[in-house]
Parts: C-alpha cells; structure tokens; sequence
C-alpha cells in the first residue's frame, strides 16, 4: 500500500513536471518570435535611416511606428505627442483652439462625429456623419486622424477649407475660421414649465454644472415643473467619471455601466446612489446620430431603468473605453482597454441607443387652407347657454338665404413648400437652393421649439404626462 502511494504521488509530480516544463517551453517559444520580430523592425528602421530618399529624424520615424502600431487596432487608440497630450489635457478642462469638431477616421476619411455648439463648425453648418475628404484642396486619404486633426487646428483668425461629401449630396467646400473654443458643458433654460437641460460635452465640471442648473431651473419655476428635456444631441462624449456622476443625479439606486477589459477580474461596475435631483419628475433624453460614448453611457442608463423617455434617433455606437498612459517624457498613449455595457448588460458597440420613440428632425410650416365653416356660422344656429353672452359673438351671414349653400371662397395658391396640384411642386423650393447639388448649411438652432421639432415633440410629450397625471390625481 505504501508502495502504491508513493508510485501515485511520483506520477502526479511527474505529470506536474511535465506541464511546467512545456509551459516554459512554450513561454520560450513566444519570446523568441517576439525578439525576432522586433529585430525585423531593428532591420527596417536602420534601412529607412540609412537609404530613404530625404533625411528623417528617428524622433520622427518612432512616434510614426508607434501611432502606426496603435492606430491599426482600431479608430480610437493612437500615439500622442508632448504637444499633442498637453492639447488633449486642455480639451477636457473645457477650452481649446481649432474648429470646435469631434472626428474619427473611416475608410481613410476624416468623419465627422459631432459639431459642437457655438464654435466654427457648427456655425458652419456641419453634421454628424459627413465625411471630410480635403483639407485646403488636399486630400486627406492617406493621413492618420492625429495628422488631419493637426491641419485642422492652427492660429486663431486662419481660415481653412473643408471639401464635405454628405449623403444624398454633391461634394461641397466650406471655408471656417479658427477659433479659441470656450465650451460651455451646460446650458438651461426654462420653456414654460418644462427645464430645457443642454449638455454638449463630458468635462470636468459637467456634473457640478448640471446641478446648479436644476436647481436654478426649480428656483425659476417656484417648483412647478412638469419635467425635465435632457438634450444629449450631438453630444461627443467625454469623460466615464462624469457621465457616470451625470447618471447618478437622476437615478436611486442601481447599476449605471460596467465595463469589461480582457481580463474578468478587471471588471468594473459603478452604481447610483439615493437622490435624484429631478425630484421623479419626468425626463425625456433627447439624441441622435451625434450622440457618442459617454451621452450613450446616460441614455443607455436611464433607459434600462426606465427613469426616462429616449426620443430621437439612433445614436452613434461607441461601445469602448479609452484608458490614457502617460509616458514620462515623451507623451502619451490612448489605447481602447474596455468594452462597457448598459445596465441591462446590452453592448451598444456599432449599433447604438434605439430610442424609444423615433423622431426625425423636421421642419414643419402651415399650409395655406381654404375658410372653412363652423356651426356657429350658421344661419339660425342655437346658441350656447353655458357662455355668457359679450357681444362678441359671430354674426349670422345675412347675405345667404337659408337653406342655400354659399359659394366656397376661392382656393389660394400653395404657399412655399405647398404641393401644387397634379403633383408638381413649386419653383421656390428649386430657388432656394435645395435640390440643386449643394446643400443649405444653415443649422437647426438647437433649443428653439420654434425651429427645433424634436425638441417640441419632448416638451409636448412631457406636458402631455404632466396632464394626465394631473386627471389621475383628480
């Protein structure tokens, strides 16, 4: 027996030794083709340095492999400079020079993810997913995002121009002017008894801003409000700790996003806290193909624990968490670490928020109509016992006898975008540029109920909830 048991224990140590040792072998292995690769950059590196057409510093010709490296892993990754690092550390603190635009790279062009408010490009007119194929009449295929971001920035007061490609349209130029961008995170505004809350971007002080504003608005209203427009339209994104606190604001309890790296131990998961600022009044979040990462975070958020109404359209889709690492002297990499997940544990990674209703930016006029009659402007028609009577009652047409029917007065022309009968349209629309290749860049001023029509569609939305709540209550 005791035989036995050392003849088990020895094989066990052998099957051991064996496992570790092929381990080490194939650990060996995998160093072995890392130092060889790495001596093949070593070869190429001295060639380029020793053969290339035109001198090239080895400054140059590292931070180009290393962006190479990184940009090759996906739209968001990339190497950042000395001076690229301290422009990006700027950006979030909420003011930079340039065109006040978010861009990433497809298909070797520069796509537009978002404009952001007030700044050169949105007054200009640019929209989330144009596509911008020249700078200055130079192509921009063949450059990495880094390097086009370059040439769109430059001194204040220098003027650039863009060729836009849109869909649906011909290719156009835009001609901006640079700009210091001032970016104001917050905006408020109280749109009768509805709290108009605007986020354009995820800075350092978003959540601090959000707060004051609420309360402001609840000040204003003398605590009347129906409820709140949460507007994320456009909104690039930003930092993860400031969407998470902006979440937190308006949720009880629950998870808000966790985020997943390639290792499951490294798995994070930020949850809210009691207090809602909005009191459980009801939210509506606006969005649409502008809106990206960190708004995604929030609407997704809300979403999940139905705390409110997403309305637009189809958001941006970034599903990924970029992780910045300085590196001591030199600068810094951005590098995708993580893939975050909604509450209800749906990745929005390339397919976005669906909001809950869809509603397309639009433009409505009124449309010319005949005069039409009504039961009060009938001959004889009784009268209504329940209004007092102020003498400003329409009078009885005395010019028609009765029982005859009167003339229908004369059908106006249709008015400008009025379809004209048989079909045909006018020709004010062709004369007014539309339809003749390059588009009206003329934006929709956001904030506007007059102008903007999603945003009229969630203020109708929520006093349409605040009514009924009113009845149920009755």
């Amino acid at each position: 027996m005791k035989h036995k048991f050392l003849m088990t224990v020895s094989a066990c140590a052998l099957v051991s030794f064996v496992a570790s040792s092929v381990a080490v072998t194939a650990a060996e292995k995998n160093n072995a083709e890392t130092y060889r690769l790495l001596n093949l950059f070593g070869d190429v590196f001295e060639r380029v340095r020793a053969e290339y057409v035109e001198n090239v510093s080895d400054e140059e010709l590292i931070e180009a492999a290393l962006n190479g490296m990184l940009t090759s892993l996906d739209p968001h990754s990339g190497y950042l400079n000395a001076k690229n690092f301290r422009d990006m550390q700027v950006q979030t603190k909420g003011e930079f020079g340039g065109l006040g635009i978010e861009v990433t790279m497809e298909n070797g062009w520069v796509k537009v993810v978002a404009p952001i408010d007030d700044t050169p490009a949105f007054r200009a007119g640019l929209q989330p997913a144009d596509f911008i194929t020249h700078l200055d009449g130079e192509p921009v295929m063949g450059l990495s995002l880094q390097e086009a971001v370059e040439r769109m920035r430059g001194p204040v007061n220098t003027d650039i121009r863009l060729t836009i490609r849109r869909e649906g349209t011909e290719a156009f130029d835009v001609t901006l002017t640079r700009d210091v961008v001032r970016i104001q995170s917050v905006k408020s505004k109280l749109e009768d008894n509805v709290g108009y809350l605007r986020i354009t971007s995820f800075s350092e002080r978003t959540d601090a801003l959000l707060r004051e504003a609420v309360s402001e608005l609840k000040s204003k209203s003398g605590k009347k409000l129906a409820g709140f427009v949460l507007d994320l339209r456009n909104n690039p994104g930003g930092l993860l700790d400031q969407a998470v606190a902006v979440s937190d604001d308006f949720l009880e309890q629950g998870e808000i996003v966790s985020t997943r790296s390639r290792r499951a131990e490294e798995t994070q998961r930020f949850n809210a806290h009691a207090g809602d600022i909005a009191g459980g009044l009801p939210i509506v979040v606006l969005i649409n193909d502008g809106s990206a990462s960190a708004s995604e975070i929030v609407a997704g958020a809300l979403q999940d624990h139905r705390r409110a109404i997403v309305l637009g359209t189809k958001s941006f889709g970034k599903g990924s968490v970029q992780t910045v690492i300085p590196l001591p002297g030199h600068g810094a990499m951005r590098l995708t670490t993580a893939r975050y997940y909604t509450p209800s544990g749906r990745s929005i990674q390339a397919v976005g928020i669906e909001p809950d209703i869809k509603v397309q930016p639009a433009k409505i006029e009124n449309l010319a109509q005949a005069e039409r009659r009504s039961e009060a402007s009938l001959r004889g028609a009784l009268n209504n016992d329940t209004v007092k009577k102020d003498g400003s009652e329409a009078k009885p047409d005395k010019t028609t006898p009765r029982g005859a029917t009167p003339e229908p007065p004369a059908k106006p022309a249709p008015g400008p975008g009025v379809q004209a009968p048989g079909g045909t349209t006018p020709s004010s629309a062709a004369a007014s540029g539309e339809g003749a290749g390059k588009p009206p860049l003329a934006p929709v001023k956001m904030g506007d109920p007059a102008s903007d029509y999603q945003l009229a569609r969630a203020l109708d939305l929520l006093r349409g909830l605040s009514l009924y709540k009113g009845q149920m209550a009755n």
